[in-house]
């Protein structure tokens, strides 16, 4: 097997955007991936470009609701009690990333991130010839009365300050964006800046297709190690600058190169419906419940919500049924019948920033990594941050928020 300069570690969303950007400056790069392309998240999530999502899952809103979400098993946030013991470090870590001066540090640099994000997606869509898969249809967040949509006010004003463009509605206004919702929910914000792929699965087969047909060469193998000269895999040895893109495996790599970062698991379930004619218009999301419905080429897709569970528990379905049984609830003419079932881990940092930079102590792996649910939003300013690295180029943003060594403090 020939040795190769940049070797991506994992064949998911982000990976195989990075190795299109690296391929694009004329650099020797392959992909390796324990399973093949989309075979993890990148073939599961919501397949939205969440472009306001600026505000990080780690705040003060999160600990106060945390105690409720908590004690229902199937809420918008939940931890297996089996896992409790396990998770309790990091829980702590979040704790100290919920503080308000980390929480304004954390929404600048993912308002940063999400700039960058938008400014680099259609270029790089036209690049990889996949443009006419991008829906721009905006999305809109519904609330149960008053009292809850005031309680998100805050969160706008967060937004408003960092420029993201929103319109709230009330009453009669919101069937004009989405007809069919039930009428519980009097508020809503619509929002511009989101965006939505055909199906993320396709997407990302499509990125993979595009970087084998300029020469890029993708291995199917299991990695073990981080060497001081490239990885250890099941298929031999390879040598090479590391990308570290693994998702939420790559905190087991990165500890046998002797780094411990603190990645949990959030684990994300959902049903895709077959192709219905419920008239949905826009990437919907339901915040008081955790939930998401986006529209797919095959159908609509309902699901999110945060699992802390790991990698090893095995699925809770009910989770994904609970969601189901909501979405019948809150848009009356949804069909559900026929619908199936995903779980997939999604790599979640405490401070909700990702892992992007070289890991401590080895200059020769780059992590690109942590995005929790925000991987394909910003897959392609990852890819462009790690070109901008592996080629000596300064990053277009400052990248000092997302270095991995951030964390050395906290171990």
């Amino acid at each position: 097997m020939s040795e190769t300069r940049i070797i991506v570690v994992g064949a998911g969303v982000t990976g195989l955007s990075i190795a299109l950007d690296l391929q694009a400056k004329g650099l020797p790069v392959c992909v390796i991936d324990r399973k093949g392309p989309a075979a993890g998240a990148s073939a599961g999530n919501a397949g939205a470009f969440a472009f306001s999502e600026i505000l990080p899952l780690a705040s003060p809103k999160t600990i106060m609701q945390s105690p409720k979400w908590l004690f229902d098993p199937l809420g918008p946030l939940s931890i297996p009690t089996r896992y409790a013991p396990q998770i309790a470090p990091w829980m702590l870590r979040f704790l100290c990333a919920s503080q308000p001066s980390q929480v304004r540090q954390s929404t600048k640099a993912q308002a940063a991130m999400m700039r960058h994000a938008q400014n680099t997606l259609e270029p790089f869509l036209s690049r990889a010839g996949l443009a006419h898969m991008l829906r721009k249809e905006g999305q809109l967040q519904v609330y149960e009365g008053a009292k809850q949509f005031q309680a998100a006010l805050p969160g706008y004003a967060a937004l408003e300050a960092e420029n993201v463009p929103f319109k709230h509605l009330k009453g009669d206004e919101i069937a004009d964006y989405q007809p069919g919702l039930s009428p519980r929910f009097t508020h809503a914000t619509f929002t511009s800046a989101y965006a939505t792929i055909d199906d993320p699965k396709d997407y990302t087969l499509a990125l993979a297709e595009k970087f084998s047909a300029n020469g890029g060469e993708i291995l199917v193998g299991e990695v073990t190690t981080i060497t001081a000269t490239g990885i250890r895999t099941s298929l031999g040895d390879l040598e090479g600058k590391i990308i570290l893109a693994a998702g939420a495996f790559s905190h087991r790599l990165a500890r046998t190169a002797g780094v411990r970062i603190p990645l949990e698991t959030e684990r994300g379930y959902n049903t895709t419906l077959p192709d219905c004619d419920f008239d949905l218009r826009q990437h919907l999301t339901f915040g008081g419940h955790g939930f998401v419905i986006s529209k797919l080429r095959s159908g609509l897709r309902v699901g999110g919500s945060v699992e802390l569970g790991g990698l090893d528990l095995p699925p809770n379905y009910a989770r994904a049924e609970a969601m189901l049984n909501k979405a019948k609830a809150f848009l009356p003419g949804l069909k559900t019948g026929g619908g199936v079932q995903w779980m997939g881990f999604r790599p979640s940092l405490p401070d909700t920033l990702p892992a992007i930079g070289a890991l401590p102590g080895h200059k020769n792996v780059i992590c690109a990594f942590g995005h929790g649910h925000l991987g394909l939003t910003q897959s392609t300013a990852t890819a462009a941050l790690v070109a901008d690295i592996v080629s000596g180029q300064n990053p277009a943003i400052d990248i000092t928020p997302f270095s991995p060594s951030r964390f050395a403090s906290w171990l």
